[in-house]
């Protein structure tokens, strides 16, 4: 946390958004929306099984060097006979230098991710899942994949503790793997929806343990109108910002 003589400072996010949330399915409409706007941080997502082949068979035409920060998000539920498929399909691009986010309970074999070493980055989850909610419960995760860095979902880490004090467990127990942190206000149902004012308050208090430097990508649902673009894209900041102190 940074005060200067009694004035509030502002952080200087890199905030972009998934694709998916711009236009699910539709990855290439979500980003011409993102030029649009000069956004330059970006995750394509493959949530779904059925949308990773199509986008890794457009990667290579997509244009992404406007972007100065790309990853990749591996499909989120798929049987364990398909694992080592989606590996093979994700590998060239770790390769590459982009980071693949995927979710604990689909590491049905950690041996096949580890060779994707630091650019696999583990998401902590929702209430849905069996694992990866907690910082007790990454752990073993860690433990299994050395190298694997962490993608902090506050809105799922909120979900889980209202008090953020989950949260702060997290940031604490994997501050030196932080490489990519996820923000949207994640409801009961477990849907991710824009960022409201009590939402904000509350990320608010752990966004010191948050360095300015990592990517933040916005998950807030908003394909259907629900908000903008610019209107998440602030409402990020400002949730990420630096506590207002008299001094």
């Amino acid at each position: 946390m940074r005060v200067d003589d009694g004035v509030r400072t502002v952080l200087k996010r890199r905030i972009g958004f998934s694709t998916g949330a711009l236009a699910k399915g539709d990855f290439r409409r979500a980003l011409a929306l993102l030029r649009e706007q000069r956004i330059n941080v970006v995750e394509l997502s493959a949530l779904r099984i059925g949308e990773l082949a199509p986008l890794l068979s457009a990667l290579p035409d997509l244009e992404l060097q406007d972007f100065q920060y790309v990853s990749i998000h591996a499909p989120s539920r798929f049987e364990p006979g398909l694992e080592g498929w989606v590996v093979d399909c994700l590998l060239p691009l770790a390769e590459r230098s982009y980071p693949v986010i995927a979710h604990p309970d689909v590491l049905f074999t950690p041996a096949l991710w580890s060779r994707m070493g630091s650019q696999l980055l583990i998401e902590n989850m929702d209430q849905r899942k069996p694992v990866g909610r907690t910082a007790r419960e990454l752990a073993p995760v860690f433990k299994q994949l050395p190298s694997a860095q962490f993608c902090f979902d506050i809105g799922h880490a909120r979900q889980i503790d209202l008090s953020m004090m989950e949260a702060k467990l997290m940031l604490h127990a994997f501050r030196d793997r932080l490489a990519e942190v996820h923000i949207s206000e994640v409801d009961t149902a477990s849907q991710h929806r824009p960022i409201s004012s009590s939402v904000k308050a509350a990320f608010r208090s752990v966004a010191e343990w948050i360095p300015e430097e990592i990517p933040v990508i916005l998950e807030a649902l908003i394909d259907g109108g629900q908000s903008g673009i610019e209107t998440e894209i602030r409402h990020a900041q400002e949730a990420l910002d630096t506590v207002s102190i008299e001094t």
